[in-house]
């Protein structure tokens, strides 16, 4: 069975989305719930001054979560219509932050992205940042549980 696709957006793609992507997989392979993420950036020339691929901090604390971190990692990406299309859920890191971003960019979809309220470096301390990830990505887990074990229609679990 192919897993359902999770989208997580952020800015830049280099710290919040990464570790919201990073850490959902990690936690839906415990047990498997059918789900995969990806990120994806809403303007990646405001991060033109981030150094590497991805975060330290994204990655400092992912080790600290106990998440194997493999191989090099992929340098930051744009989003795309079609990386919306084929994503069953979206969620942006921040409404206040990113809901001009796609009505500017992807009109059509301000509506179906769900907004979170997660500060950026600007607001926040990395620990903060990324603690509030970590709740809200157990959140969103527990929340695509349960939908997988409501009954369906006909007495079925889906």
């Amino acid at each position: 069975m192919t897993p359902k696709k999770m989208l997580f957006l952020c800015t830049g793609n280099y710290y919040r989305s990464r570790f919201a992507e990073l850490l959902f997989n990690h936690l839906v392979t415990r047990p498997a719930i059918g789900w995969q993420a990806i990120s994806r950036g809403l303007a990646l020339e405001l991060g033109a001054h981030n150094v590497g691929p991805v975060s330290r901090a994204t990655l400092a604390g992912l080790v600290e979560r106990g998440v194997a971190l493999e191989g090099r990692h992929r340098g930051p990406l744009a989003l795309t219509e079609e990386d919306l299309m084929s994503a069953d859920h979206v969620v942006a890191l921040k409404r206040d932050e990113h809901y001009s971003l796609i009505a500017r960019h992807f009109p059509n979809w301000i509506d179906r992205v769900e907004y979170w309220h997660v500060h950026d470096l600007d607001f926040a301390l990395p620990d903060e940042t990324l603690a509030r990830i970590e709740r809200d990505v157990i959140g969103l887990i527990s929340r695509l549980r349960e939908r997988n074990l409501r009954p369906s229609p006909e007495g079925q679990a889906r």
